[in-house]
């Protein structure tokens, strides 16, 4: 079984957490694959989203695969007044992870970070667990606690 670091920083930290990991399919690295790969509700799996604000700088939002973020929305969130995805080339040096398994845990550096409020409404949700082919089912709200991120209208 493969440790990432989003694991090994879970371990030290002691938040329980379960493994799935699952076969890549380089030509759809899309979350709603991953649900269908891993047979678990749509709802329950969420991507990593990495941003730019205006006033704060980066910023971090996990929304559910099938849903597409509200730029507006995510802006009244995190309390500025515009917000724009990053481009993807910029997404390793920012974070330290690909596309495809950029997880909300261990990131280069601790970035404001908001979860979907529908999160809530799950026993557990599927982050990437910092590689492709590996998630991490957690709790929402001790994912939340953990990285002192928060619950918001997303979507």
């Amino acid at each position: 079984m493969i440790k990432t670091n989003a694991m090994r920083i879970l371990d030290k930290a002691k938040i329980e957490y379960e493994i799935r990991e699952y076969e890549v399919d380089e030509q759809d690295l899309s979350g709603s694959h991953v649900a269908d790969v891993m047979g678990v509700n749509h709802d329950s799996v969420f991507k990593t989203l990495v941003l730019k604000g205006e006033k704060m700088g980066y910023l971090v939002c996990c929304i559910p695969v099938d849903k597409e973020l509200d730029l507006k929305k995510t802006a009244k969130a995190a309390g500025d007044k515009k917000v724009e995805m990053i481009p993807m080339k910029d997404l390793q040096r920012i974070t330290g992870y690909i596309r495809g398994g950029c997880s909300p845990v261990g990131m280069k550096k601790q970035f404001s970070t908001f979860v979907e409020e529908s999160a809530v409404l799950q026993e557990k949700i599927a982050v990437s667990g910092g590689l492709r082919g590996v998630q991490i089912l957690i709790s929402p709200q001790v994912l939340v606690d953990f990285i002192r991120g928060g619950f918001a209208s997303l979507v």
